[in-house]
């Protein structure tokens, strides 16, 4: 089964796609204290219109009324709004306080939302007044700051050695992948909203690392990746590889292992269980694409060849039992690709991709994830892609809601496997906003020395979804409490 909020069209009402928020630069001279800082947040954007957000902290002496400024430059029109009584006038938009929320405390923040018109681009506001006095400057601004210098840490060169993963910088001193996904990679672009969904920079990086995760899986898009037409140009190609290797760079410096991911492809698929029906990488596909993966995982290879601390996991989900009338044929796609029954378009086995990274010359961990979304590893090592390094891992996907989810059906088909090789559940999660299907599958995977990796870290609803956090600051979820207590407890 899919999971619900993971196809990254996430929506509100039927047209709306989630964004990443947008926030306005604060700008300040060394320890200086700006008299007022605003926040402006797109939340969510669809074809014509969005949802936005202020929230406004005044610094100064308290205030008995307040009334916040500030332009539009692409055209935007607010409709409506909360918190605040909205209007506008050509471009200056004006939120001047309610009746009940005037009062501005010093250091007191106050938070209002509206509904807008955009066409053609929605660029974020730079400047905002509060009573008249520009925020987020004091009197002598400096250049917006970049990223602080993120900590400095070791993340392990991983291989396998038997059935378990092995650090080749520690004597050999065997490792487990503990952590969390990081969503967003697969479908902002693609959508034309950005890279990643939520902030990357180092503070939520760290965040990640306080819950004392040591690896940090990195969902991409091929398309993206590869810079196809289709795809704006500023989140493709250059500028797409070059946000991923940030990315991948702070999550090592903070001696996490980063594993990047072929989440979403090119290939028309309409059959059983389609995801959509656009040619493009708008949603999980069957099984990898002939034309394009293997040029993607050739890209990325190189890219990161030289560096083995990242690890590489070949398919987010494969489902040609969907697609086939039988499962010996569905394995057989799964391993060697061609003219698959039931995909119409030419596949990519995970034999190819293989062959791909490792004819780079990259010897890098790979993972390869079974049937019916990675939930079914039952023949995996009959149809075990051969891997001239011998450092491939089995990656097996499970939540609350599908076929492989209980103990017995770990341990008829998931124990087998990871007596021969080590393996590493890439994603657990549940739909509950609870933790006590996670709790279940940790100790049995703890009990056996195995790696596993919560879905998702990112600010949705966990009612509708596993969502691990409610803020990137790592404030977690009723659903995140059992993932971020159990990390601290296992490393801390």
């Amino acid at each position: 089964m899919r999971h619900p909020p993971r196809s990254g069209l996430l929506v509100v009402g039927a047209a709306v796609a989630l964004v990443g928020t947008a926030i306005a630069p604060v700008v300040t001279a060394s320890g200086a204290t700006p008299a007022c800082t605003v926040d402006y947040s797109v939340t969510s954007q669809w074809d014509t219109g969005f949802q936005g957000g202020v929230k406004i902290t005044n610094n100064s002496a308290a205030l008995s009324s307040w009334s916040l400024t500030f332009d539009f430059a692409g055209g935007q029109k607010v409709s409506q709004g909360w918190n605040a009584k909205w209007s506008q006038s050509a471009a200056t938009v004006t939120a001047a306080n309610e009746s009940w929320n005037g009062s501005l405390g010093s250091g007191a923040s106050v938070s209002a939302g509206f509904l807008a018109s955009w066409s053609g681009s929605n660029a974020v506001p730079t400047t905002f007044k509060l009573n008249g006095t520009t925020c987020n400057v004091d009197t002598e601004p400096s250049p917006t700051p970049t990223d602080p210098p993120p900590t400095t840490g070791t993340a392990p060169k991983l291989h396998v050695l038997g059935n378990k993963l092995v650090d080749a910088d520690a004597d050999g001193a065997t490792r487990r992948l503990l952590g969390v996904n990081r969503s967003g990679g697969e479908f902002m672009c693609v959508q034309g909203y950005g890279i990643f969904d939520g902030p990357v920079d180092d503070a939520s990086v760290k965040a990640i690392a306080d819950w004392k995760a040591n690896t940090v899986r990195i969902p991409l898009n091929e398309e993206c990746w590869l810079g196809l037409s289709n795809i704006k140009p500023e989140y493709a190609g250059a500028n797409y590889i070059a946000a991923v290797k940030a990315l991948v760079a702070k999550v090592e410096a903070h001696g996490m292992t980063p594993l990047v991911e072929l989440h979403w492809n090119y290939g028309q698929y309409t059959g059983n269980s389609a995801g959509c029906s656009d040619v493009h990488a708008t949603c999980q596909k069957p099984m990898p694409d002939a034309q394009y993966s293997p040029a993607f995982w050739s890209s990325v290879a190189s890219t990161f060849k030289d560096d083995q601390a990242v690890a590489f996991d070949l398919f987010n989900e494969p489902y040609p039992d969907r697609a086939t009338s039988t499962t010996a044929q569905a394995w057989a796609c799964w391993k060697d690709g061609g003219t698959c029954p039931g995909i119409g378009y030419e596949v990519a086995g995970m034999q190819d991709l293989v062959d791909a990274v490792r004819g780079t010359g990259a010897k890098n961990l790979i993972l390869a994830g079974g049937l019916a979304y990675s939930n079914d590893l039952s023949q995996w090592l009959t149809y075990k892609p051969s891997d001239p390094t011998g450092n491939l891992v089995a990656a097996f996907h499970t939540y609350n809601f599908n076929t492989c989810a209980s103990e017995s059906c770990w341990n008829s088909t998931l124990a087998p496997v990871a007596a021969q090789v080590p393996l590493v559940a890439g994603e657990i999660g549940e739909n509950t906003c609870s933790h006590g299907f996670i709790d279940t599958a940790m100790k049995w995977f703890d009990d056996r020395g195995l790696s596993y990796l919560g879905w998702t870290w990112n600010t949705w609803d966990c009612s509708s979804g596993p969502s691990l956090i409610s803020d990137y600051d790592g404030t977690p979820t009723s659903y995140g409490v059992g993932l971020r207590d159990h990390l601290r407890a296992l490393n801390g």
